[in-house]
């Protein structure tokens, strides 16, 4: 019986996939050094046997079995090579999906545990996995995964969410840190790490360093709006009561248009804009933390590393050194 079965659609993006088996091999490797079992995998494709992948590679690949047997096998899907809501639902659409729908469905509901990253947790929500759960996704696509699973507590902030055998991860290279929790609650905290370390993978827990307000906005022209106005107020950004009378709306009103975009209220709207523009000082410019936190209004650099370090996990320097950007 094996470990980890990999669900890979046609088209799947390459490198979500190759990172999951270049983790899990070496993972095998490692595993007499960190005194742990070796991982077993296999992998399966709707179309098989084979199944190419984006950018013009081919895998090796297994037919998925018409009516799958039982096992205890946490089965994993990587992100499938799309960027936005609606290539997503014509993704979904195709006869292959609809039988990796299927499939994961009766795994689950044998209670195996399923996992995915970016655009393939929509899969785990047309197979009515999520309803109920905590999960996550790109944060770009976030707004798309409350709209189709209203009963989902969707908490795009978070890298990984494991609710209930239902593990999420967010963006397509998130499939790493998605890797990396699932190799540390099967096969412990030791060969985990061992293979971040080998791997040089820093397991992140948080997306939210990574949102940029424009994109969250999923379409949103009034989120486009917002997010012009209050860049170009800095450093005196307007408050909510502010924009939502330039609107010709209440504050109620507004709160509930920008938490339908974004998920988040305007205060947070705002203050994302305000550290996104930092960051793009910081890494940008010559600006002392200093010179950046008055440029975006705030009372000094003690008040921007603490909003940063709460935001990021790390200091403003972090972000002069190098900003990884979204995957």
């Amino acid at each position: 019986m094996r470990d980890f079965t990999i669900l890979a659609l046609s088209g799947a993006y390459a490198s979500s996939v190759a990172v999951t088996l270049d983790i899990l091999d070496a993972a095998a490797r490692l595993a007499p050094r960190a005194q742990a079992p070796r991982p077993t995998w296999r992998v399966v494709t709707p179309d098989g046997p084979g199944v190419a992948l984006s950018s013009g590679l081919r895998l090796d690949a297994d037919a998925l079995p018409l009516r799958p047997r039982a096992d205890a096998s946490t089965w994993i899907v990587p992100g499938l090579g799309t960027e936005n809501p609606a290539a997503i639902v014509e993704r979904l659409a195709r006869n292959d999906a609809q039988r990796a729908v299927e499939a994961l469905r009766r795994h689950a509901d044998r209670g195996g545990p399923v996992a995915a990253s970016c655009s393939a947790v929509f899969l785990l929500q047309a197979a009515g996995l999520l309803a109920g759960r905590r999960a996550t996704t790109s944060w770009w696509l976030a707004p798309e995964l409350r709209h189709l699973e209203p009963a989902c507590a969707v908490d795009a902030d978070r890298m990984v969410c494991e609710d209930g055998g239902v593990t999420t991860a967010g963006a397509a290279l998130a499939q790493s840190d998605l890797m990396l929790h699932l190799l540390r609650s099967r096969f412990g905290v030791a060969l985990a790490d061992a293979v971040g370390r080998v791997l040089l993978i820093d397991g992140r827990q948080a997306q939210a360093p990574f949102a940029l307000p424009a994109m969250m906005a999923n379409g949103s022209e009034l989120v486009r709006r917002l997010t012009r106005r209050i860049e170009a107020g800095l450093p005196h950004p307007p408050s909510v009561a502010q924009l939502a009378d330039e609107l010709a709306m209440s504050p109620r009103t507004l709160a509930r248009h920008v938490r339908a975009a974004t998920g988040r209220g305007p205060l947070a709207l705002v203050q994302g804009v305000r550290l996104n523009h930092a960051r793009h000082l910081i890494e940008s410019s010559r600006l002392t933390i200093a010179q950046v936190a008055e440029r975006v209004g705030y009372e000094d650099a003690t008040a921007l590393r603490r909003l940063m370090r709460k935001a990021a996990g790390a200091a403003p320097s972090r972000f002069r050194a190098a900003w990884p950007g979204p995957a």
